[in-house]
C-alpha cells in the first residue's frame, strides 16, 4: 500500500517544532510493510491542505492519505474541514471508533474533530496530532484501514 502522510501544523511547517506525530505514522506504516511515498508538513491552512490531498488523490499517487494534527478545537485547526472539502464519500465510523477507543484513555478525546472519507480510490483519514495519541489510534485502526483500502481498490 502506498501511503502519504500530511502533518497539519504551521509551527512544524516553519521548522519551529519537530514532527513527532508524522514520524510515528511513518514508523508504524513502514513496520507494517507499507510504502511511504509522500511525507510533508503543511501550514494550518484549509485551502493548502485540501489542495494537496485533492491533487494526490486525483493523480493516483497514493492509496491512503493519513493526516496528523489540525483536528482539535484551536482556531487554526482545519484538517477535518479540508478533508470534507475533498472527499466524495465520508466514512464517519473511522473517527467515531477512534474517539470511542481513546475515550478509555482520556475524556479529552471527545474534543478531537477528525474526519475520514474516500476521494476516487483513495482513503483519507485524520489522526490526532499528539504522537502518543497517533500511535494508540493508528495501532487500533490499521487493520480496518488496510481492509478499507483493499475494498476501495476492488481487491
Amino acid at each position: 500500500m502506498k501511503v502519504a502522510i500530511i502533518t497539519a501544523s504551521t509551527e512544524i511547517y516553519k521548522g519551529l517544532k519537530e514532527d513527532a506525530g508524522g514520524q510515528v505514522v511513518k514508523k508504524i506504516m513502514e513496520d507494517a510493510g507499507h510504502s511511504v511515498v509522500f511525507m510533508k508538513a503543511l501550514p494550518s491552512d484549509r485551502k493548502v491542505i485540501s489542495t494537496v490531498m485533492q491533487r494526490m488523490a486525483d493523480a493516483h499517487l497514493t492509496d491512503l492519505i493519513l493526516t496528523t494534527g489540525g483536528a482539535g478545537c484551536a482556531p487554526h485547526d482545519c484538517t477535518p474541514e479540508a478533508t470534507m472539502d475533498v472527499v466524495d464519500r465520508p466514512i464517519p465510523g473511522i473517527p467515531e471508533a477512534m474517539r470511542a477507543f481513546t475515550m478509555q484513555v482520556t475524556k479529552r478525546s471527545m474534543l478531537n474533530r477528525s474526519a475520514a472519507g474516500i476521494r476516487g480510490d483513495v482513503l483519507i483519514v485524520n489522526l490526532p496530532g499528539n504522537a502518543k495519541a497517533v500511535k494508540q489510534c493508528l495501532d487500533y485502526l490499521l487493520p480496518e484501514i488496510t481492509h478499507a483500502v483493499e475494498v476501495i481498490k476492488g481487491e
